[in-house]
């Protein structure tokens, strides 16, 4: 069992920045796959970007490809989501999830484990 805290979402002006985190409880954590997904309001869950357990291959949606990084410290239990050039279509609630994958997945039905979601806001 995994459980996931996502924490770092606010209120940012566009062309801001904020990083995310997504802690993790269990002695696993180094075996999972992390993701990150987002749900705007209305709108259908939406992959954003994962890291491999290794931490050695990664993957982006094409509409943050260039503008976030995700990043892994299996030491520290944590996933990051380092989001800079932040556009008001960004805004969205944030989840990060885990999922026993071999290699990097961008599928949500991948994904074993969800945190709570964290809010994401983008002013113009």
């Amino acid at each position: 069992q995994v459980q996931l805290v996502e924490s770092g979402g606010g209120l940012v002006q566009a062309g801001g920045s904020l990083r995310l985190s997504c802690a993790a409880s269990g002695r696993t954590f180094s075996t999972y796959a992390m993701g990150w997904f987002r749900q705007a309001p209305g709108k259908e869950r939406e992959f954003v970007a994962v890291i491999s357990w290794r931490g050695d291959m990664t993957s982006y949606a094409d509409s943050v490809k260039g503008r976030f990084t995700i990043s892994r410290d299996n030491g520290k239990n944590t996933v990051y989501l380092q989001m800079n050039s932040l556009k008001p279509e960004d805004t969205a609630v944030y989840y990060c999830a885990a999922g026993f994958i071999d290699g990097v997945a961008t599928i949500g039905r991948s994904y074993d484990y969800w945190g709570q979601g964290t809010q994401v806001t983008v002013s113009s």
